[in-house]
C-alpha cells in the first residue's frame, strides 16, 4: 500500500510538474512593434549572401549546380562562395568533407606542375551566375607538404572528427614553391577573369589555423601569410587579401590567436620581405552556436554564437589601425559540423524544419545589431552550408537542400533578398535584445521581433518567433506591426510565410510517409513545397495619416515577410 500511494504522489508531482512546464510555455503574450519610415538606422547591408563548404567539387554536381542557381536568382546582389580545399591534390572525386583539384603537382625533379583545370571549372561556375569567390588559399598539395602521408582522408558521419587531419594540413616544405603556386594562381585568374573582376573578390589565407586544420605553430602560419600575401600582391597589387579565419573569438585560445596575428600585422617582421607589419584588407574569423539535446529534444544556444561575435568585434575594435577594415565572419552557424549527419549527431535534428530558418532569421537581426554598437564594417556573414550530393533524403546535413529539393532554412534566405537596403528601426517591448541572447540564449519567452528596411518605392519587414527548445506544442503569438509615416495613401501588402504549413518541403515530406526513394511526382510535389509561398493574396489597402496596421498570428519557430508597395 506504500508502495502504491508513493507511486501515486511520483505520478501526481510529475503531472503538476509538466503542467506548469506547458503552462509557460502556453502562455502566449501579444507583441506590438512599431516602424515608422522616418526612423531609418544605417544600411541594410546583404551579410547574409554568403556561402561556404567543405567539398568544393559539389560545386558542378548535378544538384550543386541547380542550388548555385537558385542561389544566385535569389540575391539582388553578386553572392561571395568560399570552399575549402581548393589546392589539394587528388583526381577531383567528391566525398564528405573532401575535395581536391589537383591544381599542384610535381616532375620526378622537382619542378612544379600548375594544373587550374578544375578549379576554373569551379569558378567559372560562379563567375557565369554573376557570383564571386572567397578565393580560400588552401590546403597544402601533397608534393609540398612537410608530412604528405596519410595524405587523403575517407572520414564518414559517426567518425572521430580528428581523423580529417592528414597530409594536407601541414606547413609546406618550400616556402618559395608555395609563394610561387600563390601567384601563379592569382596571375592565371587575372589572365582568364580580368583584372577588374579578381579585385572584386576576396584572397584569404586557410581555415581555422589554430586547431587541427593546421598541423604547424602559429607562428609558421604567419610566416605562410607573410609568403602568401607578399605573392598576392606581387601578381595583383590592388587583389584584396585577408585571415586568419580563426574559430569562433569565444575560446580563449581562439582570440589569442587572433590577437597574435593581428599584432604581427601591425608591428611583426614580416617573414617574406623583412619589413614591418603584413598586408591586410579584411578580417575573418568563424562564429558557432552549441545545440545540445535535453532529454530527446534539440536545445539551440544562439548566445554561444553571438558571444563569439561579440568577442571577435571586441577584438578587432581595440586595434586603431584596423578597425574599420571589412570584417567577414567566414563560418556563422548554429554549430560546427556541416557533414555531421543527424543520424549520428541527433542534436543536429533542427535541420530539416523550422527551427533552422527562425534561427537563421533571428541571428541575422543580431549580427546586424552587434556590428552597429561596436562600430564594425561587417562585409560578410558566410553560412556554412550547402549541399550534399547523393544521400538520403532529408537526412539532416547542415545545408539548403536535399537531392535538389530546397529546405525551409532557403526561403528565409530568399525573403532576406526581397528587403530593402536602408534598414529601419523596430521599436517595441521586447523581451530580448543582443546582449541578452549573447549572455544567456532565448530560454524563457520566445524571441519575438523583426528586420526592417524601406526603399524608394516599398517598406519590408521580417517578423520572426524564435525559440532555442524545439519541439514543443504552443499556440501561435499575435503580433501587431504598426507602420508609421508611410509616403502614400495606398499600398500593396504582400505576406510571405515560413513555418510548418507554408514553404516547408520537410512538412510535405513527411506527409508522404518519408518515402527513402521518392517518386518522380513526389520529387515534383516537394519541389513545390520548397518555394517560398504566400501567406494570402496581396491586398490594396488604404493608409490613413500615414499610419497602417497589419496583424498576424505568428506560430513559434515561424517567419513572415511583409513587403508593402508604396502605390500612386
Amino acid at each position: 500500500m506504500k508502495r502504491f500511494i508513493a507511486s501515486l504522489l511520483s505520478v501526481l508531482v510529475l503531472m503538476l510538474l509538466s503542467t506548469s512546464v506547458f503552462a509557460q510555455y502556453d502562455n502566449v503574450q501579444p507583441i506590438e512593434m512599431t516602424v515608422n519610415l522616418t526612423h531609418e538606422d544605417g544600411q541594410l547591408q546583404p551579410i547574409w549572401a554568403w556561402w561556404g563548404y567543405d567539398e568544393p567539387n559539389y560545386t558542378y554536381m548535378k544538384d550543386g549546380k541547380k542550388l548555385i542557381r537558385e542561389i544566385s536568382e535569389l540575391s539582388p546582389v553578386p553572392v561571395f562562395f568560399r570552399a575549402h580545399s581548393l589546392l589539394v591534390t587528388g583526381d577531383g572525386e567528391a566525398a564528405l568533407k573532401w575535395g581536391s583539384t589537383n591544381a599542384y603537382t610535381e616532375d620526378e625533379n622537382g619542378n612544379p606542375i600548375y594544373d587550374w583545370t578544375i578549379i576554373d571549372t569551379i569558378f567559372d561556375t560562379y563567375i557565369d551566375l554573376g557570383m564571386k569567390p572567397l578565393a580560400q588559399i588552401g590546403f597544402m598539395p601533397e608534393a609540398l607538404s612537410t608530412h604528405p602521408e596519410p595524405y587523403r582522408h575517407h572520414w564518414k558521419p559517426g567518425a572521430k572528427y580528428e581523423d580529417i587531419y592528414t597530409g594536407w594540413a601541414y606547413p609546406p616544405k618550400d616556402y618559395d614553391k608555395w609563394a610561387e603556386l600563390v601567384y601563379q594562381w592569382v596571375k592565371h585568374s587575372v589572365d582568364r577573369y580580368g583584372k577588374e573582376e579578381v579585385e572584386s573578390w576576396y584572397w584569404e589565407l586557410w581555415n581555422e589555423p589554430n586547431i587541427g586544420y593546421w598541423r604547424g605553430t602559429t607562428e609558421e602560419y604567419i610566416k605562410l601569410y607573410d609568403y602568401t600575401a607578399d605573392a598576392v600582391k606581387r601578381a595583383l597589387p590592388t587583389a584584396k587579401i585577408g585571415g586568419p579565419e580563426t574559430t569562433g573569438p569565444g575560446w580563449d585560445k581562439a582570440e589569442t590567436f587572433l590577437r597574435t596575428f593581428l599584432d604581427h600585422v601591425v608591428s611583426g617582421k614580416n617573414y617574406a620581405t623583412g619589413e614591418t607589419g603584413a598586408p591586410l584588407d579584411f578580417i575573418t574569423f568563424h562564429a558557432k552556436g552549441s545545440p545540445k539535446l535535453d532529454e530527446g529534444t534539440v536545445v539551440m544556444n544562439m548566445g554561444a554564437q553571438l558571444n563569439d561575435i561579440r568577442k571577435g568585434f571586441e577584438v578587432v575594435a581595440s586595434y586603431p589601425d584596423l578597425r574599420y577594415l571589412p570584417v567577414i565572419i567566414g563560418e556563422s552557424d548554429p554549430e560546427g559540423c556541416a557533414a555531421c549527419s543527424e543520424e549520428d549527431y541527433p542534436e543536429n535534428a533542427y535541420r530539416n524544419g523550422t527551427m533552422y530558418s527562425s534561427y537563421t532569421a533571428a541571428s541575422f537581426a543580431r549580427k546586424y545589431d552587434l556590428a552597429k554598437a561596436y562600430d564594425i564594417n561587417l562585409a560578410g556573414a558566410v553560412t556554412w552550408g550547402f549541399e550534399f550530393e547523393d544521400q538520403q533524403w532529408y537526412a539532416g546535413f547542415r545545408d539548403m537542400a536535399t537531392n535538389g529539393v530546397d529546405k525551409p532554412v532557403l526561403n528565409v534566405f530568399r525573403m532576406f533578398g526581397m528587403m530593402e537596403f536602408n534598414r529601419l528601426k523596430v521599436e517595441g517591448d521586447f523581451d530580448y535584445d543582443y546582449k541578452k541572447i549573447s549572455d544567456a540564449s532565448v530560454r524563457d519567452n520566445p524571441d519575438v521581433n523583426a528586420l526592417a528596411s524601406r526603399g524608394e518605392n516599398a517598406v519590408t519587414v521580417m517578423v520572426f518567433n524564435y525559440h532555442d527548445r524545439n519541439a514543443i506544442e504552443v499556440k501561435p503569438t499575435p503580433v501587431t506591426l504598426n507602420l508609421e509615416a508611410i509616403p502614400s495613401n495606398k499600398v500593396l501588402v504582400s505576406q510571405y510565410r515560413v513555418d510548418e504549413q507554408f514553404s516547408n518541403s520537410y512538412t510535405a515530406y513527411k506527409a508522404m510517409g518519408s518515402p527513402k526513394n521518392p517518386t518522380l511526382e513526389q520529387i515534383d510535389q516537394l519541389e513545390q513545397a520548397g518555394q517560398l509561398e504566400l501567406f494570402t493574396s496581396p491586398q490594396y489597402m488604404q493608409v490613413k495619416d500615414g499610419k497602417l496596421t497589419l496583424n498576424l498570428d505568428l506560430p513559434r519557430q515561424g517567419v513572415a515577410l511583409f513587403k508593402v508597395e508604396f502605390m500612386p
